[in-house]
C-alpha cells in the first residue's frame, strides 16, 4: 500500500493547473469556480502551501493573496484572479494560464529609493556591476535556453524580475532591481537607461519590462 503524499511537501503544482485558469479566463463566473473549486484547490492552493511551508525555514512565513478581486471601484466586475500568486521574503511567486513566473527585488519604490537607485546605476563601480549581473542573466535561465536579448526579454520568461508597466526591473543572478516611475513610460526609461549607458560605455544586454 503506497503512503499518502505528505501535503506540506512541495512536488510541483497539479496537471490542471493551467487548464484551471485557461476556462477560467473563458468563464470569470461563480459559477465555473465553484465547478472547478476543488481543481483549484488540489492542483493549485495546495501546491502553493506546500511550496511556501518548504521555503519557509529559509525565506520565513509566506503569504498567498486572496483569489478574488476587489471590484468596489473597478469597471471590470469578474470576481476571480486569474493567476495565483504568492510572495516569500524579497521573491513573488505565481501560476497561471501562462504558467509558472517567478520574480524578485523590489516593488513599488518611495521617490528617495529610486534616487539611490538611480545614483547607484551612474556610478562607474556600481553601475558595471549591474551590467556584469545583466550580462550573467542574458547566458542564462531556468530552462538553460540562453534569452533572446533584443531590448525586451520574451513575454515568458523563466528568470527574470517582473516590473509593472510603469516599473523598469533590471534582474542579475539572484538579486533584482525594480524601479517604480510612475507617469513615465516605458519608452522614457528605456531612453533615459540608454543615455546613461552611453555615458558610460556600457553595453545594454537587457531590458526587462512587462
Amino acid at each position: 500500500m503506497t503512503a499518502p503524499a505528505d501535503p506540506l511537501v512541495f512536488t510541483g503544482f497539479g496537471e490542471g493547473a493551467v487548464e484551471f485558469y485557461d476556462g477560467l479566463l473563458a468563464d470569470n463566473s461563480k459559477a465555473y469556480w465553484t465547478d472547478h473549486r476543488e481543481v483549484y484547490e488540489r492542483d493549485v492552493l495546495g501546491p502553493m502551501q506546500a511550496l511556501l511551508a518548504t521555503l519557509a525555514p529559509e525565506f520565513g512565513a509566506g503569504k498567498i493573496f486572496r483569489p478574488y478581486r476587489d471590484v468596489r471601484f473597478s469597471r471590470d466586475k469578474s470576481p476571480y484572479k486569474t493567476a495565483c500568486g504568492a510572495t516569500v521574503g524579497p521573491f513573488y511567486v505565481q501560476v497561471g494560464a501562462d504558467g509558472l513566473m517567478a520574480a524578485g527585488g523590489g516593488y513599488r519604490w518611495a521617490p528617495d529609493q529610486v534616487a539611490r537607485f538611480r545614483t547607484a546605476v551612474d556610478d562607474d563601480r556600481r553601475g558595471g556591476d549591474l551590467v556584469v549581473r545583466l550580462a550573467a542573466l542574458s547566458r542564462t535561465s531556468i530552462d538553460g535556453a540562453a534569452p533572446a536579448v533584443d531590448g525586451c526579454l520574451p513575454s515568458r520568461r523563466s528568470a527574470s524580475a517582473a516590473a509593472s508597466s510603469r516599473d523598469f526591473s533590471a534582474a542579475g543572478g539572484s538579486t533584482g532591481w525594480t524601479v517604480s516611475t510612475s507617469g513615465q513610460t516605458i519608452e522614457n526609461q528605456r531612453q533615459a537607461l540608454t543615455a546613461t549607458a552611453a555615458r558610460r560605455g556600457w553595453q545594454i544586454v537587457a531590458l526587462v519590462t512587462k
